[in-house]
């Protein structure tokens, strides 16, 4: 991927990702990541995805699209008119690896996703790590003060599940629960409280 095919590299992405949900059978939400320096309009953008939605017959009601932090935001008003063009139609958001990468908070001040999926650097020991405990609590404050969402990712233990747990966190991803699978659903296992 260069600079010449990013836009294209990512609408393909997009319409594999639905295409792919569908042949599936997901009854659950799809999470669509996208390079905010990809999307050059967003109406053009949501319409290839649209189609492919309609074409293979996937619920657009169950797309989320997710800015990742690991890119560095060129253009926050251009961030800010994708994600409004995405509201608008209905779409939930969401910021990917919260906490890992160019913006942090920053990026939170600028808009309000729907939900925030915290980066497993900071999940990563939780339960033992005083600092990190910490800083997720604040997290958790800002985010219940906003009205947004919070998922853990990379929750690899049942000790940092249950610490995420009793901060009131609610919805998880992690090695404790799945491994990834290619272009098939693996099998979940959900620990007992």
């Amino acid at each position: 991927m260069n600079d010449d095919n990013r836009y294209q590299f990512d609408q393909a992405c997009r319409v594999k990702a639905v295409r792919l949900a569908a042949q599936l059978g997901m009854g659950c939400h799809v999470s669509i990541n996208f390079l905010p320096n990809a999307v050059y309009e967003p109406a053009a953008c949501i319409r290839t995805t649209l189609e492919a939605a309609q074409q293979h017959q996937f619920p657009t009601d169950r797309l989320i699209f997710e800015i990742t932090e690991n890119e560095r935001v060129v253009d926050k008003d251009h961030l800010k008119r994708i994600l409004q063009e995405y509201r608008r139609r209905g779409f939930k958001t969401a910021i990917d690896d919260f906490g890992a990468g160019y913006s942090g908070l920053n990026l939170l001040a600028e808009f309000q996703p729907d939900i925030i999926k915290l980066d497993m650097e900071l999940v990563r020991h939780i339960d033992t790590n005083p600092v990190r405990h910490a800083i997720v609590q604040g997290i958790l404050g800002v985010c219940k003060a906003l009205s947004i969402e919070v998922i853990a990712e990379g929750v690899e233990t049942l000790a940092e599940y249950r610490t995420l747990r009793a901060l009131g966190i609610h919805y998880f991803q992690g090695y404790l629960f799945a491994k990834p699978a290619f272009e098939q659903l693996p099998a979940i296992h959900w620990p007992e409280d």
